[in-house]
């Protein structure tokens, strides 16, 4: 939200510069656009909490449309982390190191609200429940086990900061790559890749 807010328009932006802003199409321009996707919707869900929970009233429209939109943006927030990480050898060590850590964070959030399971246990959570906690106070959404919640807002950040902080340095290959090394493959958006 912070670091890719307020980018210049760029006219006529060269194959480097493109991928410079916006380095996940070396890696898929498919999976790039899914992240935008996900990118606007967390927006989306911060700008809601702002403006639903208020001083002196709670704007449940709001707050409802927010809970709706962060569950989805977990499931989809899940896969496009998920596929990156299993597409060996395409991103540096030290990327696919927060790639890693952010799948738990997520599976955390996710395995609840999925498939109604604890994370990584075949044990239910209570299904009788209301899709997520609210903290009033902090204006935020408590997500996944409601035993054990999770802050919506920092599952955000987090994928937010890690995602933005990807570099085209950090790209080795493309996604198809990673399941033939001698496929033909389309090389747009990953000629420059280095």
């Amino acid at each position: 939200m912070r670091k890719r807010i307020n980018k210049e328009c760029l006219i006529n932006p060269t194959e480097d510069e493109i991928l410079d802003r916006e380095p996940l199409l070396a890696f898929s321009f498919y999976l790039s656009g899914r992240n935008n996707v996900l990118l606007s919707i967390s927006d989306e869900i911060i700008e809601n909490l702002d403006k639903g929970f208020l001083d002196t009233s709670i704007q449940t429209d709001l707050i409802g449309h927010a809970s709706t939109l962060m569950w989805l943006w977990t499931l989809g927030a899940y896969e496009v982390v998920r596929t990156m990480s299993q597409a060996k050898g395409c991103f540096s060590e030290s990327f696919n190191k927060k790639l890693s850590k952010l799948k738990k964070e997520l599976a955390k959030a996710r395995m609840p609200s999925a498939k109604m399971e604890k994370q990584g246990k075949k044990i239910p959570v209570n299904s009788n429940r209301s899709p997520d906690g609210w903290d009033i106070e902090k204006k935020d959404l408590l997500i996944g086990d409601p035993e054990e919640p999770i802050s919506g807002r920092l599952m955000l950040e987090s994928y937010d900061e890690i995602m933005s902080s990807l570099t085209i340095k950090e790209v080795i290959k493309h996604h198809q790559e990673s399941y033939e090394e001698n496929a033909i493959i389309p090389r747009a958006h990953t000629k420059n890749c280095r």
